[in-house]
């Protein structure tokens, strides 16, 4: 791979040798006017990142312009690090991700292989289908929680799995997620992120902006403080870009939906999520909702144990026996203390 390919991506391991060998001290990078259009790139990067949940790869075409591409990257990720925002880094290594998914599905085999190698993945083709490992393949498809993905749902040979050209580029795209990711935030010197403060000012901004998007206050007389334990995590993971199980998906989607919440804001509630698919998810949204006739209502306490969901249990939860009878409970009580009378004050009395 030159520098070409690695301008696209900068995640490979030998991107980051190839960087090293240009010889730029740090400080140079975030000081000197020559590497102004890095700077802009690098935090460009970023801004798609939180505002559209994938990175726009630039069109190079020459070494120059293919180094300046590459060099935003470690920009990049010390915009994100000098944040210092959890969901940030989760939303930023989603994007750059996906992106490589796109060009991933567009190379030959032999490209595949290198990036496939690099990664630790065993790779090898049959027909028209692409071979990995069962071990590769839980590493990295566990994480991904649609039916199909599960190991029983794939034929097996003697350890093998045969996987179409987009499927492999997903386990690929997961594995480039779990890099990114768990490669910040880096240790970054104070004077760097001072220097670099005007950038990150307008990354603060938008991160703000694109949170406030998703506050649950704001959709009529949704109140999330009388959300139960459960479904505050459940909110609480989906909007930090962590995949939910299916049947923690659909309990989630259920009670916002029971309690009023409009079908477009969960939509957009689940575009964090690394394998967020649009039309999947508004199909799986609207059904729940009763496209189909049948309106669901969101599972009950002992359902939720059943599956593993039930999360934070407390004191109010052993008089309940559905999430939604959490909710009208909550409400009653704030409600009441509101007006005076709260309930729990005079009992104690």
């Amino acid at each position: 791979m030159d520098v070409f390919g690695y301008a696209n991506f900068p995640f490979f391991g030998a991107a980051a040798r190839y960087v090293e060998s240009l010889g730029f001290k740090l400080e140079e990078l975030f000081s000197e006017r020559m590497f102004e259009q890095v700077r802009e790139r690098g935090k460009e990067r970023v801004l798609e990142a939180i505002r559209e949940g994938t990175v726009t790869r630039h069109t190079v075409s020459d070494g120059i312009s293919a180094q300046k591409e590459l060099l935003s990257y470690p920009v990049a990720r010390i915009l994100v690090s000098c944040s210092n925002d959890g969901y940030l880094i989760r939303r930023y290594a989603l994007a750059e991700a996906k992106s490589a998914n796109v060009i991933l599905k567009e190379l030959s085999n032999e490209e595949i292989k290198e990036i496939a190698f690099d990664f630790n993945i065993s790779f090898g083709t049959r027909e028209r289908s692409m071979i990995m490992h069962f071990s590769d393949y839980i590493r990295y498809a566990s994480a991904i929680h649609e039916p199909k993905w599960k190991l029983i749902n794939r034929n097996m040979d003697h350890g093998s799995l045969s996987l179409i050209k987009e499927d492999f580029a997903r386990v690929l795209e997961e594995a480039i997620r779990r890099r990114i990711e768990s490669g910040l935030p880096l240790d970054v010197p104070a004077e760097i992120c001072a220097a670099l403060e005007t950038y990150l000012t307008e990354i603060r901004s938008a991160l703000a902006a694109r949170k406030s998007e998703f506050d649950i206050g704001e959709f009529k007389e949704i109140n999330p403080i009388c959300f139960p334990p459960c479904m505050s995590y459940a909110l609480g993971s989906a909007g930090a870009g962590i995949n939910l199980p299916h049947s923690m998906r659909f309990a989630l989607t259920s009670f916002l939906l029971n309690i009023g919440m409009n079908a477009e804001g969960i939509i957009e509630l689940y575009k964090t999520s690394p394998d967020f698919d649009e039309e999947r998810t508004r199909y799986q949204v609207m059904h729940i909702h009763g496209a189909t006739g049948t309106v669901y209502k969101s599972p009950s306490c002992a359902t939720m144990i059943t599956y593993g969901n039930c999360y934070g249990k407390e004191h109010l939860c052993e008089r309940i026996s559905h999430p939604l009878g959490y909710y009208r409970k909550k409400s009653w009580i704030l409600n009441k203390r509101k007006t005076g009378n709260d309930p729990i004050k005079e009992k104690k009395d």
